[in-house]
């Protein structure tokens, strides 16, 4: 047989046996490229019905067209990788251009330093020589030099609008592109080119402040509009409302705004602002949108103070949107406030007071929104649940909200504090009228009325220390069964149910607490959405979600431990069996936020004691230590709210219900948050104290005599002064048992066990012991597990395995054997791990 040659050339074209090319007619082109649209691969018999119903291609040969579908598919992907570079060399190109001119103004910024640095040391010899005058001039004249200016009061008229407009374009250029504000790159982050952009905090300026500079692909004008909407986007920003706007002679806009941002905290107030915004094209054709706050003004409208908010300051800040050569725009962000940290707690300030969480919560937060709406233009696939992701991502943005405002508890909103029971632990408060709160519902239109038409919100803050918030935030959601009542799950779930009718679901999800639907990713996998069925609850059908099912939908975020002053979430409510847009949602949930996070050169170190005060003003610095160099954030709040939908006859049983559950909440965390903390949690930190109960030694007893039995040698070295138990709780390698039963479950491990499993002894029987194996591993596992039964032991080689969070973990060798009671019945399978460490 004659080989048949391919090639990649022009589609008019085509190989044949005997080495000539032959051409297609346009006729018998546009015939081949209609059925390539339809299928690019067709079938043998496929091509053959394409000639018999094309006459016009009767005359070319099925081997033939073949050919030509695979000279077309070569062609495509060639176009395809041709396309990918081109747009990775332009992302290249336009980086470059950004770490050029960053490295310019770097070069300014050092050419600025060695000035000032000649300056100061000329002033400190003339400050030593003038140390000698004692006179009565100079002291007074020092003493002068010390005093605050006091600024006049600026002209908010409309010509004194556009000084202050033209006056703080200049401001925030200077600090976009200019050395105003000494930058420092912030932790963690390498600039490249599948970063976000490159993100520097301030140093040494008062107030916070952030600066980001990256690509997008999307239009100047539509970076400015996307940017201005701040609450569709900006998660901490509860309104932004425009009170005038004015034009300008050289085609700019001015408008004044009133901008309100949530506390993220039970324990602080409200943050809100006095705006102006000037809307400005350059000369070079950037577009520019700068800010301020109007806090010292005459002559013009004001804002006066709002109650339960603080009046904050946002010092100039904005957008600097260049366009890019070949699509796209080149975004300069700039976010500089002043976010009065003498009215909250002193244990509290660092989270006013940290360049980093700006960063993370609002610069950072910008480019990640703008990258996300990029990449759902370029790609608008449906993705779960049949919703497309801009549809999901305004469902994250309601769920978000919605647990703001729970935190918040605005007056506004209909909320109203019901009176202590004398522990001021947590707070609850009620919304009667409900519809003012976000628009929320609690009927609908398909004739199905909800269980109640009222709302209480049990809410509470807690200090924690020494416990990362993603590992915490993780065991959370790993662990529902560790801190969630079935009960109180059920009568919330209830409260929303809808019609009868079913949601379709993804095809063999599992239930008891699992995922059965993971809706959506944002940018850089920072926040993930899910559906969760709850543990033994309801009826469930593999398409369909019934109305007897409790289901909730839950956002999470902030479970990247290597991310620097990441906020934490988990927000979760129940959802009806139809789902519709108009569906109420009721969020509940947690937020932790690291309250240092050791990086930041703008907060000052402070070390948090848990049996402090929380008066406004106290120092509470009292030394316990610092060992956020090693284990990143070891000082942390979480906030916790959960909302209850009720019939306003039942306020007061329902209120009793919500204060003792949010109380047993808080001390499942706490009892969690201590077995979590690295203080003793990790085989380099310290051990917790061994379950010294007399089953606990019966065991480590059975444990090692089976192994000396079967194994011919001593597991254990202990002096005589030691317990079996102790010396076993302490051994470096992990240790662990598990049931005899069809599926194996843990149920005791030492410490370097749970260090492994990333879990607690009373988590530890929820792990079974398949799922810390991959595919491999189980059957590996599964084909050797007979004979641990039949000569008591077996040895297996080094491999991989998962800790409960999912974190691959690699040993060097496994050693199981079978552990027998004092009457030499088979009591449990034990496991050791030697030489184990996380990937």
């Amino acid at each position: 047989m004659m080989a048949v040659t391919s090639s990649c050339k022009e589609g008019t074209k085509i190989a044949m046996d005997n080495g000539k090319y032959v051409r297609y007619t346009p006729e018998q082109v546009e015939a081949l490229e209609r059925l390539y649209h339809e299928c690019p691969k067709p079938s043998s018999m496929r091509r053959q019905q394409l000639i018999r119903e094309c006459p016009i291609l009767s005359n070319i040969e099925p081997k033939q067209i073949k050919v030509w579908f695979q000279n077309r598919r070569c062609r495509e992907k060639q176009r395809k990788e041709a396309s990918r570079l081109q747009a990775v060399n332009r992302k290249l190109t336009a980086m470059n251009k950004l770490l050029m001119e960053e490295n310019d103004r770097l070069q300014k910024q050092v050419s600025q330093l060695v000035y000032e640095n000649s300056y100061f040391r000329q002033q400190t010899q003339n400050t030593t020589l003038a140390t000698t005058d004692t006179s009565c001039e100079s002291v007074v004249t020092s003493g002068q030099h010390h005093l605050t200016p006091q600024h006049p009061p600026k002209d908010a008229s409309p010509a004194g609008l556009l000084s202050i407009a033209e006056e703080t374009l200049t401001e925030f250029l200077s600090k976009a592109t200019g050395t105003a504000v000494e930058w420092v790159q912030m932790p963690g982050m390498k600039p490249g080119p599948d970063s976000i952009g490159i993100v520097a905090i301030s140093h040494g300026r008062s107030g916070v402040a952030a600066r980001a500079c990256g690509l997008v692909g999307l239009d100047p004008t539509r970076v400015a509009e996307i940017l201005k909407d701040r609450p569709s986007w900006y998660r901490d920003c509860r309104a932004v409302d425009v009170i005038n706007v004015l034009s300008t002679g050289n085609g700019g806009t001015i408008e004044l705004l009133y901008m309100q941002l949530y506390a993220p905290t039970t324990l602080a107030p409200a943050r809100d602002f006095w705006l102006l915004r000037y809307t400005s094209v350059m000369e070079d054709g950037s577009l520019v949108v700068c800010e301020r706050s109007l806090n010292n003004t005459q002559n013009g409208p004001s804002m006066p103070p709002a109650a339960n908010f603080v009046r904050a300051e946002l010092l100039p800040s904005g957008y600097l949107i260049r366009p890019c050569e070949g699509g796209g725009s080149i975004i300069h962000i700039v976010d500089h406030m002043d976010l009065e940290p003498w009215s909250v707690p002193e244990v509290l300030r660092p989270l006013y007071e940290s360049s980093t969480l700006l960063a993370q919560k609002t610069t950072m937060a910008a480019l990640r929104h703008l990258r996300q709406i990029s990449q759902e233009i370029s790609q608008p696939n449906v993705t779960g649940w049949g919703r497309r992701p801009a549809a999901l991502r305004a469902l994250s943005q309601k769920l978000s909200k919605g647990f703001n405002e729970a935190v918040n508890g605005f007056a506004d909103e209909g909320w109203s504090m019901l009176e202590s029971d004398g522990v001021d632990d947590v707070t609850l408060l009620v919304n009667s009228s409900p519809s003012k709160m976000m628009g929320i519902n609690l009927s609908y239109g398909n004739g199905f009325p909800s269980m109640g038409n009222a709302i209480l919100c049990a809410k509470a803050s807690m200090l924690l220390q020494n416990v990362p918030p993603a590992i915490l935030l993780r065991f959370l959601r790993e662990h529902r069964s560790e801190w969630a009542d079935s009960g109180i799950d059920a009568y919330s779930a209830a409260a929303v149910k809808a019609g009868p009718c079913g949601l379709p679901v993804a095809r063999g999800g599992s239930f008891g607490g699992q995922v059965i639907l993971p809706l959506a990713h944002t940018i850089e996998h920072e926040e993930f959405m899910e559906v969760i069925k709850l543990e033994n609850m309801g009826h469930y059908r593999e398409d369909m979600i019934m109305p007897g099912d409790i289901f909730l939908l839950q956002l999470c975020s902030g479970v990247d431990e290597n991310a620097v002053g990441t906020c934490a979430e988990l927000i979760f409510a129940p959802i009806d069996a139809s789902f519709s847009d108009d569906a109420p949602i009721i969020p509940s949930g947690f937020r932790i936020i690291p309250l240092d996070s050791g990086m930041d050169a703008s907060s000052p170190n402070r070390t948090l004691d848990l049996a402090s005060t929380l008066e406004v003003g106290a120092a509470g610095n009292r030394s316990t230590g610092d060992n956020s160099g090693r284990n990143g954030s070891t000082k942390s709040v979480m906030t916790i709210a959960f909302q209850f939908v009720y019939e306003i006859h039942l306020q007061e049983n329902v209120a009793t219900m919500a204060r003792q559950y949010v109380r047993s909440i808080i001390a499942s965390v706490q009892r969690v948050a201590l077995a979590l903390s690295p203080s003793n949690f990790g085989s380099h930190a310290g051990f917790r104290t061994p379950p010294v109960t007399p089953e606990a030694q019966t065991l480590a007893r059975w444990i090692c005599q089976s192994y000396r039995c079967y194994l011919g040698v001593e597991l254990l070295e202990y002096e005589g002064s030691e317990s079996i138990l102790k010396t076993l709780w302490h051994h470096t390698d992990a240790v662990l048992c598990c049931s005899l039963k069809a599926l194996p479950v843990f149920t005791f491990a030492n410490q370097a066990g749970l260090d492994m499993l990333e879990t607690t002894l009373v988590a530890l029987q929820d792990i079974s012991l398949e799922k810390i194996f991959d595919d491999n591993g189980r059957k590996a596992l599964f084909a050797e597990f007979p004979q641990v039964m039949q000569q008591g032991f077996m040895c297996l080689q080094g491999g991989i395995c998962l800790s409960s969070m999912g974190r691959p973990i690699s040993y060097e060798r496994a050693v199981a054997w079978k552990v027998v009671n004092d009457e030499e019945n088979a009591h449990c399978i034990c496991f050791m791990f030697v030489n184990w460490s996380f990937v």
